[in-house]
């Protein structure tokens, strides 16, 4: 089992800036693919980032490239978002997700992944 823990959304101007945490815990969490979902009401689930074991890795939504970094801790079981020119558009609960092993399109699709923290709330004011 692994648990999924996110924190640092909150309310900010366009343009502005916020990193999200996902702490992580349980046996071997240094042995999954983390990545970044982020979802709008009444909405599908979309793929922001996913960064590898070693953070040797890391892949982003087109949308959301030379915006958005994506990294990881294993020493604090920590993975990280940084969220740069944010854009009201970006409005939406980020959540955090754990995938043993992925490649190509199936790291994409949130119905891959094994492990979910509960969201947190992003919002992008113009």
């Amino acid at each position: 089992q692994v648990q999924l823990i996110e924190s640092g959304g909150g309310l900010v101007q366009a343009g502005g800036s916020l990193r999200l945490s996902c702490a992580a815990s349980g046996r071997t969490v240094s042995d999954y693919y983390l990545g970044w979902f982020r979802q709008v009401l009444g909405k599908e689930r979309e793929f922001v980032a996913i960064i590898s074991w070693s953070a040797a890795t890391a892949s982003y939504a087109d949308s959301m490239k030379g915006r958005f970094t994506i990294s990881r801790d294993n020493l604090k079981n920590t993975v990280y978002l940084q969220n740069d020119s944010l854009k009201p558009e970006d409005t939406a609960v980020y959540y955090c997700a754990a995938i043993r092993y992925c490649s190509g399109y199936e790291c994409y699709q949130s119905t891959k992944y094994q492990y979910w923290g509960q969201g947190t709330q992003v919002t992008v004011s113009s």
